[in-house]
């Protein structure tokens, strides 16, 4: 359901190794998607779909650094951002701050490898958390 030109998308999970995750959400019937590695965000990535509970994006680190490895060392493993699709990314940024929220971008738009090269940017939104849009346009 489409409000305010947001669609939920996914929750991102971020873990140092996939597979405690990975027996947790299959316990509760997760379908567990293959590992895909994105070398733009040098980070290992699954979508994980269940019928009855949101998608999961678990995102694990790579060799290297990754954008989670500070997510990791400040926060610890867990929820760390929302993803919404959007066909106008810049609309509903325009609309977040004519809420009076305080918006910055953290990552530009780029092609993800686990959306068959759609763009997504993240957005830090004060008050609420990190956002990742994927964009539909």
């Amino acid at each position: 359901m489409e409000v305010n030109g947001l669609t939920f998308h996914h929750l991102g999970l971020a873990v140092r190794g996939e597979q405690d995750a990975i027996n947790f959400l299959s316990g509760l019937g997760y379908k567990i998607g293959g590992k895909v590695y994105d070398p733009l965000q040098n980070v290992n990535l699954r979508l994980c779909t269940c019928d009855n509970h949101p998608t999961v994006e678990v995102v694990s680190q790579a060799k290297g650094n990754s954008p989670i490895d500070s997510i990791l060392r400040k926060s610890g493993e867990g929820v760390y951002h929302t993803c919404y699709e959007t066909k106008d990314a810049d609309g509903v940024l325009r609309r977040l701050e004519d809420l009076g929220l305080r918006v910055v971008t953290v990552s530009k738009p780029k092609p993800a490898v686990l959306f068959d090269g759609k763009l997504v940017s993240f957005h830090q939104v004060f008050g609420y958390g990190l956002i990742e849009f994927i964009h539909l346009d």
